[in-house]
C-alpha cells in the first residue's frame, strides 16, 4: 500500500499538470492517450507472449499508435477505415508467413486489442475535441468516477471485505469493496459537479455551465459495474496468463494496462451517456 500512496502522491501533480495543459490545447492529451495505448497493448502483448511474433506485434503497436489520431482528428477520421483495412491485410499477410507458428486465436486476439484499448483510451482526448469548452469536465468526470470507485473499493474491501465477489477470477475482491465504492463514486461525482460549476463562476465570472446531480449520479453508479466489468476482465487475462500485473511503470500499481483496466468500457459509455442519452446541449448553458 506504501507504494500505491506513493506513486498516487507523484502521479496526480502529473495527472493535474496534463488536464490543465490539456484544457488550453487538445493536442497534448491527444498525445499523452497516443502514448497510453500504445503501452497498453505492449503490456497485454507482452503478457499474452506473443512478442515473440516480432513483425507482428510492431503492427500492433503502429496501428495502436495511429488509431487514436485518426479517432480525435476530423482531418484524419476518414481514413481510419482505409488504415484499419491495411492494419488487418497486412496482419494476415504476416501471420500466413508464419503460419507453423501463430494460431489464428492468437491473431486474433492481437487484433482485437490492438483496436480496442486504443479506441477506449482515445475517448478520454476525444472529449476536448468533441466538446471544447467543457471536455475536461467529461475527461475528469470519466477519470474520477472510475478510479474513485476502484480506489473506494480496494480500501473497504482491505478493511471491511468479508464476502467474496469473484473470488474464482479476482479473488481480493469482494462485495463491501464493491459497495464501498459505488458509494465513493456518487459522493465525488456529486463534489466534482459542484466543484466545478464554481470553478465556472470563480475564473470565468461568468456561469457557462450547470450540473445535473442526478444525471452524474446515474452515471456514476453504471459506470462503476461497467469498471467492475473492465477490472475484472483485466484480471481474467492476467489469470490466464499467469501474470500478477501487465507491467511495473507504476510501483504499486504495476503497468499502465492495470491502472487503465477499470477505464476501457467507462471512457466510451460516458461520451455516448452525454452524446445520446443526456446530450450535453442540455447541461451547458
Amino acid at each position: 500500500m506504501k507504494k500505491r500512496l506513493i506513486t498516487a502522491a507523484v502521479g496526480i501533480p502529473v495527472a493535474i499538470l496534463i488536464i490543465v495543459l490539456g484544457s488550453i490545447t487538445p493536442h497534448v492529451l491527444s498525445a499523452v492517450t497516443d502514448l497510453f495505448s500504445i503501452l497498453a497493448v505492449y503490456e497485454v502483448v507482452s503478457a499474452a507472449k506473443y512478442t515473440r511474433y516480432r513483425s507482428i506485434t510492431v503492427l500492433a503497436l503502429l496501428f495502436s499508435a495511429l488509431l487514436p489520431l485518426f479517432f480525435c482528428y476530423d482531418t484524419l477520421r476518414e481514413y481510419a477505415i482505409p488504415v484499419s483495412f491495411l492494419f488487418l491485410t497486412l496482419l494476415c499477410a504476416a501471420a500466413l508467413m508464419r503460419h507453423k507458428e501463430i494460431k489464428f486465436e492468437e491473431l486474433g486476439f492481437i487484433a482485437f486489442i490492438s483496436i480496442c484499448i486504443p479506441f477506449s483510451i482515445s475517448t478520454l482526448a476525444y472529449f476536448s475535441f468533441q466538446w471544447p469548452q467543457h471536455g475536461t469536465f467529461f475527461l475528469i468526470y470519466t477519470l474520477v468516477v472510475a478510479w474513485i470507485a476502484d480506489g473506494g473499493a480496494y480500501f473497504v474491501g482491505t478493511f471491511l471485505g468479508k464476502h467474496k465477489l469473484c473470488p474464482e477470477i479476482s479473488p481480493k475482491k469482494t462485495w463491501e469493496g464493491f459497495f464501498g465504492g459505488l458509494i465513493s463514486a456518487i459522493i465525488f461525482a456529486i463534489i466534482l459537479g459542484f466543484g466545478y460549476e464554481l470553478w465556472d463562476i470563480t475564473f470565468t465570472g461568468t456561469k457557462h455551465f450547470y450540473v445535473d446531480i442526478p444525471i452524474l449520479v446515474i452515471g456514476a453508479v453504471i459506470s462503476t459495474f461497467l469498471g467492475l466489468l473492465g477490472d475484472l476482465i483485466a484480471s481474467l487475462l492476467k489469470r490466464q496468463c499467469g501474470i500478477k500485473d501487465f507491467g511495473y511503470i507504476l510501483p504499486g500499481h504495476g503497468g499502465v494496462m492495470d491502472r487503465f483496466d477499470s477505464v476501457l468500457f467507462v471512457a466510451p459509455f460516458i461520451y455516448l451517456f452525454f452524446k445520446i442519452l443526456f446530450p450535453i446541449t442540455a447541461i451547458a448553458v
